[in-house]
């Protein structure tokens, strides 16, 4: 069998199509995927909102609406069970972010690679901005969710907590958050894309005279694939997960000081006495 895969040096980390304005880089390939992906995100918004209000003459739930209350009750369980109730905006930027980190990893999956130089549909979580630019996000409203949950005070004094000594550790861990949220995502991205161009690089196989390259390519792809669709949507719910989390951690022990500081429900002495009546087994004469 004879054949080359594609060589290291035509995989090159960071190459991107670039536009210059005022000393400033664009990257235009993430930028128009990033855009592409937000669309589509969008438009699936607006037809899942005209199913769910769509009333069907047996009354019976459309197959969008099932989907979609089974995502929102997964998320929904995920944040009651971190945050302790459904915070009423955590759940929609989780569901969000699940979504559209799903379908920006799924671009890479159309094939759009004119050659090894242009690709029109590379995935945009593939590129470190984007990635970074979503994880500062998602940081900048936990530290905000704590400072208004729990106080500024309270919030910065678990830096401290639970010995003074450990300041530069915790500091260190809400620094080291957004970059481990975002390499996570990108890593397993770009390794997605590594694979797609090195089974490219089997299409000049053969076994002798007989080229089997385009049979090995063509069944690697898919397969590979088909577990990049997995990867992709693995990745996604991790980052979605991740964040309800984070959410969870920076606003921990206030709703347990709220359902303390609430006052017992008082009962009435006649309500108790009825109720004991009722427990006593008749006697049989």
């Amino acid at each position: 069998m004879t054949g080359t895969l594609v060589p290291m040096a035509d995989i090159k980390i960071g190459e991107h199509v670039e536009r210059h304005f005022l000393g400033m880089t664009f990257n235009m390939d993430t930028i128009w995927t990033t855009v592409i992906a937000g669309t589509i995100v969008v438009l699936l918004g607006l037809w899942a909102r005209k199913a769910l209000t769509k009333d069907t003459e047996d009354h019976v739930p459309t197959k969008i609406q099932l989907l979609w209350e089974t995502i929102v009750k997964e998320v929904s369980t995920q944040v009651e069970d971190n945050l302790g109730k459904a915070n009423p905006f955590v759940i929609p930027l989780a569901v969000a972010l699940f979504f559209f980190i799903l379908i920006a990893n799924w671009l890479e999956l159309i094939p759009s690679e004119l050659n090894h130089e242009a690709h029109l549909l590379p995935a945009p979580t593939s590129d470190t901005n984007l990635t970074y630019a979503m994880a500062i996000l998602v940081m900048v409203g936990v530290w905000t969710y704590g400072i208004r949950t729990k106080g500024a005070k309270a919030y910065f004094r678990h830096f401290i907590e639970p010995y003074p000594v450990l300041l530069p550790l915790n500091i260190l861990e809400e620094l080291v958050k957004p970059i481990t949220l975002a390499l996570r995502l990108f890593g397993n991205i770009f390794a997605g894309g590594i694979m797609l161009a090195l089974i490219a690089g089997l299409i000049t196989w053969s076994v002798g005279s007989i080229p089997v390259g385009g049979v090995l390519g063509l069944f690697f792809n898919v397969v590979w694939k088909l577990f990049d669709m997995a990867i992709g949507g693995i990745q996604a719910f991790i980052f979605a997960l991740l964040t309800v989390l984070y959410f969870g951690m920076a606003g921990a022990g206030h709703d347990e000081h709220d359902e303390h500081d609430e006052p017992a429900p008082v009962t009435d002495p006649t309500d108790q006495a009825r109720e004991a009546r009722q427990a006593e087994p008749e006697l049989v004469g």
